[in-house]
């Protein structure tokens, strides 16, 4: 059965027939709830015996007059020291090793930046603001319908990399720096592509514009006091337009097939350039050699003549007739044909040595040759200079073997 049903005001005992559940008696067998001012007042009690007030209890007038001043005291000195306590211990905090932090105090930045650790600033009065100053930051503008120096569109977009070097100037110069660094960036990329062909920034000279962002945008930044170091700055992607982007592919597409024939002609060059110079040097020493040769036979030959002049001198007729000798036999030998001049007529006798040989050097029996020689000497002795009919050739002059007369 609850407390509070008809009936549940005792165990049986007229002692407990007055208490309730607060603890309180009952007046008059009253079944309703305590009364709350009866309540106020114990904690009133409780409160002044705990921080020294007077003790109240009196029922008459002066009495609670002096305990309600006495009230008023005690709580808001327990209030004034609990709003301490919550005061003081809002004021730790903790920087972490990758941040520094900046204090405020009544609206002033104070010189030095707060180290990692644990720290207290009084709340209200200082003001911390913690910066992470060892993260590497990434942003990643995409630009589209850029106009570039050639009056083409292009479409890019630029990855930049920063880190915050000064928190102090990070949180006090600028109200806002992450918005800065995206304007400043937007304009540093529209001025470099605006300064740029676009067969450059497609192709070779993205490296180039990506250096040039970074520069420029490390000058505004240096400019507006953020206390942003920009470390990297890359170009992602470059592409044209879609609606010209098959165009753009046709113009890649046959600027590397021309860097492909470059190549190959190159590899060519390279092959035949080598090849050539070899044949150049050889012919080189070819004609130095065949200098060399000339030069010694010349040399050879004008100390023969130097030779031959000493015995011309001592004897002149014999040396002109062995001159002349030797010449008629160095014409002889190299001729296969002698035609001789008969005397007394308009004919000519032609010999063909080379029939002459070819058939001594078929015939097996060498006699045969000879005799053949011999008949033929016989045959012309008569139509010789300085002959007469009745006088014979020397036999014994002739040649043994097919060379023939000379």
């Amino acid at each position: 059965m609850a407390w509070n049903e008809p009936g549940n005001n005792g165990n049986g005992n007229d002692k407990d027939k007055d208490k309730d559940p607060w603890g309180g008696g009952r007046k008059g067998g009253d079944q309703g709830p305590p009364d709350i001012d009866e309540v106020l007042r114990n904690l009133t009690k409780k409160f002044n015996s705990l921080f020294g007030g007077g003790s109240g209890g009196s029922s008459s007038t002066g009495s609670s007059s002096s305990g309600g001043g006495g009230l008023s005291a005690g709580l808001i000195a327990g209030l004034v020291a609990v709003v301490a306590v919550i005061w003081g211990f809002m004021g730790f905090y903790i920087v972490d090793e990758a941040e520094r932090g900046v204090v405020l105090r009544f609206g002033k930045v104070l010189d030095l930046t707060v180290q990692p650790g644990l720290h207290w600033n009084p709340p209200v009065v200082d003001e911390v603001s913690l910066v992470n100053v060892s993260e590497l930051n990434a942003k990643t503008y995409e630009n589209r319908a850029m106009l570039t120096t050639d009056e083409n569109i292009i479409d890019i977009a630029v990855t930049v990399q920063y880190l915050i070097q000064d928190p102090v100037k990070y949180v006090i110069a600028v109200q806002d720096p992450e918005l800065s660094l995206d304007n400043a960036s937007e304009s540093a990329i529209r001025h470099v592509v605006g300064g740029n062909f676009m067969d450059q920034i497609l192709t070779t000279g993205r490296d180039r514009m990506a250096a040039d962002v970074q520069e420029r945008l490390q000058d505004y930044m240096n400019a507006y006091n953020t206390g942003i170091f920009v470390s990297q700055v890359n170009v992602v992607d470059a592409q044209p337009p879609d609606a010209v982007r098959p165009a753009f592919d046709d113009v890649i597409r046959a600027r590397e097939d021309e860097q492909r024939v470059q190549n190959q002609a190159q590899q060519y060059s390279n092959q035949i350039i080598p090849e050539a110079r070899g044949e150049a040097q050889r012919r080189i020493e070819a004609a130095n050699a065949y200098s060399a040769e000339v030069v010694a036979e010349a040399t050879g030959d004008a100390s023969r003549f130097d030779q031959l002049l000493t015995e011309y001198l001592k004897s002149p007729e014999v040396t002109r007739q062995r001159l002349y000798i030797d010449s008629i036999e160095d014409v002889m030998t190299a001729s296969s044909k002698i035609m001789v001049d008969v005397e007394g007529g308009n004919n000519m006798l032609f010999l063909p040595l080379d029939k002459l040989m070819e058939q001594s050097n078929s015939s097996i029996n060498s006699n045969n040759t000879t005799t053949d020689l011999r008949n033929l000497a016989d045959q012309l002795a008569p139509f010789l200079p300085g002959s007469s009919s009745t006088n014979s050739v020397d036999r014994s002059r002739l040649p043994t073997t097919g060379r023939g007369n000379r």
